[in-house]
Protein backbone atom coordinates (compact mmCIF):
# COMPACT_ATOMS: atom_id res chain seq x y z
CA UNK A 1 0.00 0.00 0.00
CA UNK A 2 0.97 3.36 -0.74
CA UNK A 3 -0.28 6.17 1.66
CA UNK A 4 -1.98 8.84 -0.07
CA UNK A 5 -3.64 11.54 1.62
CA UNK A 6 -5.66 12.90 4.97
CA UNK A 7 -8.88 14.63 4.68
CA UNK A 8 -10.39 17.32 6.62
CA UNK A 9 -13.64 19.54 6.39
CA UNK A 10 -12.91 22.78 6.94
CA UNK A 11 -15.64 25.62 7.66
CA UNK A 12 -13.41 29.10 6.18
CA UNK A 13 -11.35 27.72 3.07
CA UNK A 14 -9.26 31.09 3.09
CA UNK A 15 -8.25 31.00 6.83
CA UNK A 16 -7.63 27.17 6.36
CA UNK A 17 -5.21 28.03 3.10
CA UNK A 18 -3.36 30.56 4.83
CA UNK A 19 -2.53 28.45 7.91
CA UNK A 20 -1.34 25.23 5.89
CA UNK A 21 0.47 27.68 3.18
CA UNK A 22 1.42 30.65 4.80
CA UNK A 23 2.36 29.25 8.22
CA UNK A 24 3.47 26.36 7.78
CA UNK A 25 5.01 26.17 4.25
CA UNK A 26 2.58 23.70 2.06
CA UNK A 27 1.94 23.84 -0.98
CA UNK A 28 -1.47 23.56 -2.82
CA UNK A 29 -0.79 20.98 -5.65
CA UNK A 30 -4.24 21.31 -7.02
CA UNK A 31 -7.54 22.38 -6.51
CA UNK A 32 -11.19 20.95 -7.72
CA UNK A 33 -14.11 22.93 -7.63
CA UNK A 34 -17.53 20.42 -7.74
CA UNK A 35 -20.33 23.24 -8.06
CA UNK A 36 -22.74 19.76 -8.56
CA UNK A 37 -21.95 18.76 -5.01
CA UNK A 38 -21.52 21.96 -4.15
CA UNK A 39 -17.86 21.39 -2.44
CA UNK A 40 -14.31 22.36 -3.27
CA UNK A 41 -11.36 20.35 -2.89
CA UNK A 42 -7.82 21.92 -2.33
CA UNK A 43 -4.75 19.00 -1.91
CA UNK A 44 -1.23 19.99 -0.07
CA UNK A 45 1.74 18.36 0.13
CA UNK A 46 5.56 19.61 1.23
CA UNK A 47 6.23 19.63 -2.85
CA UNK A 48 8.32 16.90 -2.60
CA UNK A 49 7.83 13.82 -5.38
CA UNK A 50 5.44 11.35 -3.81
CA UNK A 51 4.97 13.21 -0.98
CA UNK A 52 1.74 12.68 1.08
CA UNK A 53 -1.07 14.96 0.82
CA UNK A 54 -3.83 16.74 2.64
CA UNK A 55 -7.11 16.87 1.25
CA UNK A 56 -9.16 20.14 2.77
CA UNK A 57 -12.86 19.41 1.73
CA UNK A 58 -14.76 23.06 2.32
CA UNK A 59 -18.60 22.52 1.71
CA UNK A 60 -20.20 25.39 0.27
CA UNK A 61 -22.86 27.37 2.54
CA UNK A 62 -21.50 25.62 5.76
CA UNK A 63 -21.99 28.16 8.61
CA UNK A 64 -21.36 25.67 12.14
CA UNK A 65 -18.46 24.47 13.05
CA UNK A 66 -17.51 20.95 12.43
CA UNK A 67 -17.53 19.03 15.66
CA UNK A 68 -14.50 17.10 15.90
CA UNK A 69 -15.69 13.96 14.17
CA UNK A 70 -16.42 15.83 11.48
CA UNK A 71 -13.95 18.21 10.66
CA UNK A 72 -11.54 14.97 9.84
CA UNK A 73 -12.53 12.88 7.05
CA UNK A 74 -9.99 10.16 6.29
CA UNK A 75 -6.94 8.46 5.41
CA UNK A 76 -6.07 6.89 1.93
CA UNK A 77 -4.23 4.38 0.38
CA UNK A 78 -3.32 2.90 -2.44
CA UNK A 79 -3.75 -0.61 -3.10
CA UNK A 80 -2.51 -2.87 -5.66
CA UNK A 81 -6.14 -4.65 -6.52
CA UNK A 82 -9.02 -3.30 -4.53
CA UNK A 83 -11.41 -6.67 -4.70
CA UNK A 84 -8.53 -8.75 -3.30
CA UNK A 85 -7.90 -5.85 -0.62
CA UNK A 86 -11.39 -5.76 0.48
CA UNK A 87 -11.39 -9.64 0.22
CA UNK A 88 -8.74 -10.27 2.63
CA UNK A 89 -10.15 -7.16 4.93
CA UNK A 90 -13.55 -9.09 4.58
CA UNK A 91 -12.17 -12.59 5.70
CA UNK A 92 -10.52 -11.11 9.03
CA UNK A 93 -13.67 -9.98 10.10
CA UNK A 94 -13.88 -6.62 8.74
CA UNK A 95 -16.97 -4.62 7.34
CA UNK A 96 -16.53 -3.09 4.05
CA UNK A 97 -18.81 -0.10 4.41
CA UNK A 98 -18.57 1.09 1.18
CA UNK A 99 -17.72 -1.98 -1.02
CA UNK A 100 -15.49 -0.85 -4.46
CA UNK A 101 -18.96 -1.35 -6.79
CA UNK A 102 -16.90 0.69 -9.28
CA UNK A 103 -14.09 -0.99 -9.57
CA UNK A 104 -12.48 1.96 -7.94
CA UNK A 105 -12.86 3.19 -4.19
CA UNK A 106 -13.95 1.17 -0.93
CA UNK A 107 -14.23 2.84 2.82
CA UNK A 108 -13.48 0.46 6.20
CA UNK A 109 -13.14 1.50 9.07
CA UNK A 110 -10.99 1.47 12.19
CA UNK A 111 -11.82 0.47 15.83
CA UNK A 112 -12.03 3.68 16.68
CA UNK A 113 -14.37 4.52 13.67
CA UNK A 114 -11.83 6.50 11.75
CA UNK A 115 -12.60 6.00 8.04
CA UNK A 116 -9.99 4.40 5.76
CA UNK A 117 -10.63 4.93 2.53
CA UNK A 118 -9.41 2.50 -0.34
CA UNK A 119 -8.15 3.44 -4.11
CA UNK A 120 -7.28 1.35 -6.71
CA UNK A 121 -3.98 2.17 -8.45
CA UNK A 122 -4.34 3.08 -11.78
CA UNK A 123 -7.54 2.64 -13.50
CA UNK A 124 -10.50 0.90 -12.35
CA UNK A 125 -10.98 -2.64 -12.14
CA UNK A 126 -13.43 -4.06 -14.32
CA UNK A 127 -17.16 -4.70 -12.47
CA UNK A 128 -17.49 -7.81 -10.63
CA UNK A 129 -19.94 -9.19 -7.83
CA UNK A 130 -19.67 -9.96 -5.10
CA UNK A 131 -18.80 -6.17 -5.54
CA UNK A 132 -21.07 -4.76 -7.90
CA UNK A 133 -24.47 -5.28 -5.88
CA UNK A 134 -22.79 -5.25 -2.41
CA UNK A 135 -24.87 -2.13 -0.32
CA UNK A 136 -23.30 0.24 2.18
CA UNK A 137 -23.57 -0.62 5.50
CA UNK A 138 -23.03 1.59 8.27
CA UNK A 139 -21.33 4.92 8.11
CA UNK A 140 -18.32 5.70 6.11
Amino acid sequence: MKYLHTMIRVLDLDRALHFFVEVLGLKVTRRNEHPEGKFTLVFLSTGEADAPEIELTYNWGQTEPYTTGRNFGHLAYEVDNIYETCAQIQKMGITINRPPRDGRMAFVRSPDLISIELLQKGKSLPLTEPWLSMPNTGEW
